[in-house]
């Protein structure tokens, strides 16, 4: 993060590589030529989260993300010389990213908010780290409790509101601006911008976070992604405002 650039970029791949490696690598290459900072995988046990009776399960289990295939999304990210982190939801994913050497952790809406059974252990592993955090706030998580667990780690909490996709008039930017960076639910990329906006002469290092997708990608978070073109286009945006002396 030691880059000119105060505004980080994370790609969000979610769900939306389907399983397959391939599809993964693809779109992390596409998310360094869009010119994003980072791309970002969630890293959980479908089970935990989910009954069986989703009626995504199937996309779900699929696109579980294992040991070796962080391992292997990893190595491509370094290959292509972008950033790579994952949201964890058990301690034991914590352990495990350690060993590939990832240099930030995010916290979920719901991690955030000890929606889980395991989200305080997964917190304070993440905490023994001493690596910063990315956390998003969309289910209202008590700030104090976790400037507490993460005592030792920099902090960064992001606006996000837990609803997708989210309408642009549910959007507080005065309480936006009062954070570290905003997950973005809405779509297209007007939220967005007002946002890089608005904080442009906060001169501090402000994460924004965009789901997205390409056309192979399907599963539940499909309908609220990005394409990687716009995606392309808004942080071409982003540079530019951020370029701005105003």
């Amino acid at each position: 993060m030691n880059s000119k650039n105060n505004f980080k970029i994370i790609s969000e791949i979610a769900s939306n590589w389907n399983g397959s490696e391939n599809l993964a690598n693809q779109l992390i290459k596409e998310s360094k030529q869009a010119g994003a900072d980072y791309v970002k995988f969630q890293m959980w046990r479908a089970e935990d989260l989910y009954k069986k009776s989703h009626p995504d399960w199937n996309e779900i289990k699929r696109s579980e993300l294992t040991p070796n295939k962080a391992k292997n999304f990893k190595k491509y990210a370094d290959r292509q010389k972008i950033g790579y982190f994952c949201s964890v939801f058990y301690p034991e994913a914590v352990e495990f990213l350690e060993k590939l050497d990832v240099q930030l952790y995010k916290i979920a809406s719901r991690t955030s908010a000890f929606m889980d059974e395991e989200s305080l252990a997964t917190m304070q592993a993440i905490a023994k780290t001493r690596k910063p955090v990315v956390i998003s706030m969309g289910f209202g998580g008590n700030v104090e409790i976790i400037k507490k667990i993460f005592k030792n780690n920099k902090k960064y909490f992001l606006f996000c509101i837990s609803k997708y996709p989210t309408l642009i008039s549910e959007v507080n930017f005065q309480t936006m601006l009062k954070m570290d960076g905003f997950s973005d639910h809405t779509e297209g990329s007007l939220a967005t911008l007002i946002y890089a906006v608005k904080s442009n002469r906060i001169r501090k290092i402000k994460f924004i976070e965009k789901h997205v997708a390409n056309k192979k990608s399907k599963g539940p978070d499909k309908p609220f992604s990005m394409n990687i073109s716009d995606f392309a286009k808004m942080i071409h945006e982003i540079r530019l405002i951020e370029s701005m002396k105003v």
